[in-house]
C-alpha cells in the first residue's frame, strides 16, 4: 500500500529533479513508478485522482483563470494536475484559499506552468509498462458533474479582482 506521505514524497522528488518542468516531472514519475509493483501504482493513481476530484471547485477555477488569463474546461483539468504536481503545501493551500496561490507559487511562466496534462497520465503509463494492460477502474467515487461551490462569472474582471486580490495584483496588475 502506498500511503499519502509516500504519494507526496514521489511528487516532490520528481518535481525537484525536473526543476519544476511538468512534462519532465511526468516522465520522471513514470520512471519512478515502474520500479514499484502494479498495486502500488494503482494506489498512486487513486491518491492522484481523489485530489484531482477534490480540486474541482469554482473558486479554484477562478484562480486558474486569473493565473492563465483564461481557462477552458480542459485547461482547468490540466491546471488541477499541475497543482497536484506542486506538492502538498501548494495543493492544500490552494484548495483552502485559492488566492493564496499568489504567495505559494514562486515563479510562474504561463508557457510551462499551470499545465500538468502529462502528470495526469503518469500512473496509467507506468501501469501499462509494468503489466501490458490498461489500468483497471480505480474504484473511487467519480468527480461531481459540476464544480463544488458557487459559480463565478469569469468574464467579470472587477468580480475576479475582488475575489482574488493577491493573484490579480501579481499576475494582472
Amino acid at each position: 500500500m502506498m500511503d499519502e506521505t509516500e504519494f507526496w514524497e514521489l511528487v516532490d522528488a520528481t518535481r525537484e529533479a525536473a526543476e519544476g518542468d511538468p512534462e519532465e516531472q511526468a516522465d520522471l514519475l513514470v520512471e519512478r513508478l515502474v520500479l514499484l509493483d502494479p498495486d502500488s501504482v494503482l494506489d498512486f493513481a487513486r491518491h492522484f485522482e481523489s485530489r484531482y476530484n477534490r480540486a474541482y471547485r469554482w473558486d479554484l477555477w477562478g484562480a486558474a483563470w486569473v493565473l492563465l488569463d483564461g481557462a477552458s474546461d480542459d485547461a482547468f483539468d490540466f491546471f488541477r494536475c499541475w497543482l497536484i504536481g506542486q506538492g502538498r503545501e501548494v495543493f492544500e493551500g490552494a484548495v483552502h484559499d485559492p488566492d493564496s496561490l499568489a504567495d505559494l507559487v514562486d515563479d510562474f511562466d504561463d508557457e510551462i506552468d499551470g499545465d500538468g496534462e502529462e502528470l495526469g497520465y503518469s500512473a496509467d503509463e507506468a501501469y501499462e509498462q509494468l503489466t501490458g494492460v490498461v489500468a483497471p477502474d480505480l474504484g473511487i467515487p467519480p468527480a461531481p458533474p459540476e464544480p463544488e461551490g458557487t459559480p463565478l462569472d469569469f468574464e467579470d474582471e472587477s468580480a475576479l479582482s475582488e475575489r482574488y486580490p493577491k493573484l490579480w495584483e501579481r499576475f494582472r496588475g
